[in-house]
């Protein structure tokens, strides 16, 4: 993948972990199941690493 394509995908990935922590939020600790922890620990920072990861991959010059 190239890193065009990587950004939506790191926009979505975050945006899904944002949406979980959210949840977390409204839901309170017991209302939830385990995945939508997990979904929320894990989604939203693989989401900003991958994103950082294409911004800086798309902004180096091609040789």
């Amino acid at each position: 993948m190239t890193s065009p394509k990587l950004m939506p995908v790191a926009v979505a990935l975050f945006a899904l972990g944002v949406a979980a922590i959210i949840a977390m939020f409204v839901a309170g600790r017991a209302g939830l199941p385990a995945w939508v922890f997990a979904a929320g620990w894990l989604l939203a920072p693989a989401g900003l690493a991958l994103g950082v990861f294409s911004a800086v991959r798309s902004s180096r010059r091609r040789a």
